[in-house]
């Protein structure tokens, strides 16, 4: 994961099970359609996407279940925590990810929630193709692995 300094990001909220749960073949920047107060929220840091998931609905493309807690300092018009979300592409990336979702298992799995340089949430999403229970183990041994590998290098060199 890259320095949120270096790529003038300020993330948010990071799926870190994403990547463990599925296998990501493409991921894409989208937008993300908010009010006032779910923006206050983002900045006071209290996000989870990880139960999240996008979903095509007539016509375009929509995050679930995504939970942006009330403002804290918000009056009653606060907005509700887990609300749909409208997710902004242009045309030809919708399509794309329309016909991806219609093949045999392939969902958009949310990553990453951030802030760009211009200050405009966006959301990383990947298509991503969901691993079997073997495939789990593998990826666990593996980077138990590396970790061990880093380990010894370490206390040798």
């Amino acid at each position: 994961m890259a320095d949120n300094k270096t790529d003038n990001r300020k993330v948010i909220a990071v799926n870190r099970r994403a990547r463990f749960d599925y296998l990501i073949n493409d991921v894409l920047e989208v937008g993300i359609v908010l009010t006032g107060t779910e923006v206050k929220a983002m900045r006071e840091g209290k996000v989870n996407i990880a139960e999240s998931y996008a979903s095509p609905e007539n016509g375009e493309i929509w995050l679930i279940n995504a939970n942006i807690p009330e403002y804290s300092a918000g009056n009653r018009q606060n907005h509700e925590p887990k609300r749909p979300r409208k997710l902004l592409l242009h045309k030809r990336e919708m399509v794309r990810l329309v016909q991806a979702v219609e093949r045999k298992g392939f969902t958009l799995v949310p990553l990453r929630l951030y802030f760009n340089a211009r200050g405009m949430a966006k959301l990383e999403i990947g298509i991503g193709q969901g691993k079997k229970q073997h495939d789990k183990r593998e990826t666990s041994k593996d980077r138990d692995w590396a970790r061990s590998k880093q380990r010894l290098l370490r206390d040798r060199g």
